[in-house]
């Protein structure tokens, strides 16, 4: 992550922190290691990450260590640790880097970066439903609106186990049709045979049985209240059947935002419910729903929809021309930073004549250019020069400068507001 993107990633941190917190959601952090067991435990020993996917090591010790591939089990074992999940309702969040052993590919790195959010604790559909009404609200925030979102329902552990042995029935059945990769996936995890890229088995897939003839009516229930929020708070859904999700331990709802903006890796939000992760790793059994984003894939996306919100600019950047410039310089880059907080105020440094500083200047992005050289300091003045604007220069006393630049910069505010 370079200088000239990491500004939209500081936006796209600060915008999704802030409506975290208009929910009461709290951070936590957990450390890239993890004993390797706790994601054969958690995510499934028969699972892509685990078989193919995860960075895994000994230690000196001769004890098995992974770099975290997702953020959910390290979240419950250090709630369990702690003592935070049982008894309790928690709103938690992280952020940081996962890893994946996979074909790097834009939108697809090995080192990537999501922000999580996992709650426990909470029985009802309410908690489903508020934690993808908040997905909703930081797609605002961002000014992001073109993402579909896709649900639907895995039913309890028991619903789904009957519903299996319909599928393997039915795959059996047209196993000349199955990718060796679905050959596979028929005796571990057959459900993910329904989330298959392949094309030549989408319409052997679209004729498969659906989970829904197989739930019961507290699963459709739950179901059915979380669609009914969705409905009334106004944002819009599909029902996917074929959604499953890649974690074993999801169960009841699932959901996924996706985009057709970045190729092939359009999930850019996924998650559900998880009611026995915790008790599958050793704790008393503690209901949860969570969701992670991915950080790589919501920035590419921001560059799609405003390229020039990617690049790097500055407020003012002080001119110096002369010794004697270039020491007053840096106590006036101060005093303006000491009157306008928040302003981004670069001072030419390294020496360099006029025309050279003012590219330099010109490349930061800088609105306005001041000016500082023997005659200005003679006179106590600053020469402001507008560099995005056809306006004239003028200059201003050393006095007024902080208070003619705060108008200036505010008005520039209101007028990029308006456009809007």
């Amino acid at each position: 992550m370079l200088p000239s993107s990491t500004s939209l990633w500081q936006f796209l941190e600060r915008q999704v922190a802030a409506v975290l917190a208009s929910y009461g959601y709290r951070e936590i952090r957990m450390p890239i290691l993890e004993m390797t067991e706790l994601f054969k435990r958690s995510i499934g020993e028969v699972t892509d990450i685990v078989e193919k996917e995860m960075y895994t090591f000994e230690d000196r010790n001769g004890e098995s260590l992974t770099l975290r591939p997702e953020g959910t089990a390290g979240c419950v074992r250090a709630g369990m640790e702690h003592g935070l999940l049982h008894n309790q309702i928690q709103r938690l969040w992280y952020q940081g880097p996962m890893f994946r052993h996979e074909r790097p590919q834009k939108g697809r790195y090995r080192q990537f970066h999501q922000i999580g959010v996992e709650t426990y604790g909470m029985q009802g559909p309410d908690i489903d439903a508020e934690v993808i009404l908040l997905s909703a609200r930081i797609w605002r925030a961002l000014g992001i609106s073109d993402l579909e979102l896709q649900v639907n329902t895995l039913g309890t552990p028991r619903e789904r186990a009957d519903y299996r042995d319909e599928l393997v029935r039915y795959f059996e059945a047209h196993s000349d049709q199955l990718d060796d990769d679905s050959q596979r996936r028929l005796r571990t995890n057959p459900l993910r045979i329904l989330d298959s890229k392949n094309p030549a088995m989408r319409p052997m897939l679209d004729g498969a049985p659906t989970l829904m003839g197989h739930l019961g009516e507290a699963s459709r229930a739950h179901f059915a209240f979380v669609c009914e929020i969705l409905e009334r708070a106004e944002v819009s859904y599909v029902v996917n059947p074929r959604l499953v999700r890649g974690l074993d331990y999801y169960s009841r709802t699932v959901f996924e935002w996706v985009t057709d903006k970045l190729g092939a890796q359009g999930t850019v939000c996924a998650g559900g419910r998880y009611d026995g992760l915790v008790e599958q790793l050793g704790g008393k059994s503690v209901p949860a729903v969570g969701f992670a984003m991915g950080l790589e894939r919501l920035v590419a996306l921001l560059e799609t929809l405003d390229p020039a919100a990617a690049k790097v600019s500055t407020d003012l950047y002080l001119v110096l021309l002369g010794d004697t410039a270039m020491r007053e310089g840096l106590i006036v880059a101060e005093q303006l930073r000491n009157g306008l907080p928040g302003v981004e105020v670069l001072c030419n440094c390294g020496g360099g004549g006029m025309k050279a500083q003012f590219k330099r200047a010109d490349r930061s992005g800088a609105r306005y250019a001041l000016v500082l050289g023997d005659d200005e300091i003679a006179n106590n003045t600053i020469v402001v020069k507008p560099l995005r604007t056809d306006e004239q220069q003028v200059a201003i006393t050393r006095d007024d400068v902080v208070e003619q630049l705060r108008g200036r910069l505010q008005g520039d505010a209101d007028q990029s507001a308006e456009k809007m």
